[in-house]
């Protein structure tokens, strides 16, 4: 291992992970000791192994305060969703793992197909900061997004002001839809959300090393079986970069 890609990842002699609690999928559960458990925080054990030295876990609540602390020593590595805005502030790897995204619509709502929801007039209920949040601020052009700090306040927002749709990822809409008989998810998908592993810009040489190891993690299987260790559902693979 390069003394070089070390002191880019690991400056203070441990891995510091940043792991975003707020994505049920990548982090299932607490270890006793508080640390967050899931595929996000086995893979960031995966990588400190690799490179030789412990793990320490920098939990935050949301992934738009995770990206924020970018670039101010608060974490070495962040274990985020991989979006262009993300991107001017931090280097990513090809994504591990993606999670589709769609809209949940409430009963008897006359939409069928995800295309029908960027119309005017209709209202999309969403978590701020989320990737897809990003992703829908970038593409929505009739339709208007109305953001709730979190993915519950987004269902409530949702439900409160009788909204057209709610924007989620597919697993948590599927559990959402149980609270609200007659409600749909609809079928496909307006975008994937790409888990990825981000360093700091300065990093270039840790950079190369994050790619190549992702790369490595998804082809010998390592990524999948976190998967199966976790039982969690709705949760892929990302292919070959």
């Amino acid at each position: 291992m390069s003394p070089e890609i070390v002191a880019q990842l690991a400056p203070t002699g441990v891995l510091r992970a940043g792991i975003n609690l707020s994505n049920f999928l990548l982090v299932s559960g607490r270890s006793p000791s508080g640390d967050p458990e899931g595929v996000a925080p086995d893979m960031a054990r995966a990588i400190a192994d690799r490179l030789g030295v412990p793990v320490r876990y920098v939990p935050y609540p949301r992934p738009g305060e995770l990206a924020d602390a970018a670039g101010t020593d608060s974490w070495d590595i962040g274990l985020i969703g991989a979006e262009p805005q993300r991107a001017e502030r931090i280097t990513f790897s090809p994504a591990y793992c993606e999670i589709q995204a769609t809209y949940l619509v409430p009963p008897g709502s006359a939409i069928t197909a995800i295309e029908e929801v960027d119309r005017p007039g209709n209202r999309i209920a969403v978590a701020a900061r989320a990737a897809y949040d990003l992703w829908l601020e970038r593409n929505i052009r009739a339709a208007s997004l109305h953001r709730a700090p979190s993915l519950d306040g987004s269902f409530d927002l949702f439900r409160a002001e009788k909204m057209e749709a709610l924007a989620g990822l597919r697993p948590k809409l599927l559990e959402e839809v149980a609270k609200l008989p007659g409600a749909r998810v609809l079928e496909g998908q307006f975008m994937a959300v790409q888990q990825a592993v981000g360093t700091a810009k300065p990093n270039a040489a840790g950079a190369t090393f994050l790619r190549d190891f992702v790369e490595e993690a998804k082809a010998s299987g390592l990524v999948a079986r976190l998967i199966a260790k976790h039982g969690v559902r709705g949760l892929s693979v990302a292919p070959a970069a």
